[in-house]
């Protein structure tokens, strides 16, 4: 009972993130890495450790997920998957390291812009959308990937909502981020492995993992019956609130 008791909190956590991460395509990492180092004291590095092994599992269940519901477009995922893996070896070495937080103001301050626009543009959205294929993915999955690692989360924030602004379907956007996502999570885990020891590992990843794959199936039933003007709403929302409180607190 008392080992239950010890890892409630985080399936609680694991649950709620990956609810919003499997509709939006966002918030798992930035959530999670939030509540760790804040509230219980994790170093950084060992903070975004343990949120990607916890996403090696809750990323494979959501793009499972996705991929029965047909959310996931293959051409964008292969144009993404290479170079979000380049750019996640990249940054988990970083953080290994390095102090990378220096460029963190600059990034938020980023986000919140990306999500104002997302605000406007679903707003303006009285007609049906109108959908384009996204130009520029592989620098932006090089970005998110590398961001991702270095930060602990951002993978989605960044790479979900710029596929938006340049017109990408938004179901199919969410989808194929949570899919691509997998192979980051588990080179990202493999990277730490590597440059940092197994202890770095913390003891929230079972509560993080049982909450994040109970909740894995909801996300994608979510992004496949609400409108797409709703999930730019949603993601503005997301996107300028989680922002703006990083902006703040640090």
């Amino acid at each position: 009972m008392q080992a239950l008791q010890d890892i409630a909190p985080f399936i609680l956590i694991g649950f709620a993130a990956q609810i919003v991460d499997g509709a939006l395509g966002m918030a798992f990492g930035v959530v999670a890495q939030t509540l760790l180092v804040g509230l219980f004291g994790m170093s950084p590095a060992s903070a975004s450790a343990t949120v990607h092994l916890v996403e090696v599992f809750t990323t494979g269940a959501s793009g499972a997920s996705h991929a029965w519901h047909r959310n996931i477009d293959w051409g964008l995922f292969r144009r993404l998957a290479p170079f979000a893996v380049a750019g996640g070896i990249a940054g988990a070495y970083i953080i290994s390291n390095l102090d990378a937080s220096v460029a963190r103001p600059l990034v938020l301050a980023y986000l919140v812009v990306i999500g104002v626009l997302l605000l406007i543009r679903a707003i303006r959205m009285r007609r049906p959308i109108v959908l384009r294929d996204p130009k520029a993915t592989r620098p932006l999955a090089l970005v998110g990937g590398f961001l991702d690692a270095a930060g602990g989360g951002g993978w989605g924030p960044v790479v979900a909502s710029s596929l938006l602004v340049q017109g990408s379907d938004p179901r199919l956007t969410v989808g194929t981020v949570n899919a691509t996502e997998f192979l980051l999570a588990v080179t990202i885990s493999l990277t730490f492995v590597l440059t940092l020891s197994v202890s770095s590992f913390g003891g929230p990843v079972v509560g993080l993992i049982i909450g994040g794959i109970l909740a894995a199936p909801f996300g994608a039933i979510i992004v496949k019956r609400v409108s797409p003007r709703f999930l730019l709403f949603a993601v503005a929302a997301v996107l300028i609130a989680t922002s703006l409180y990083a902006i703040v607190a640090s």
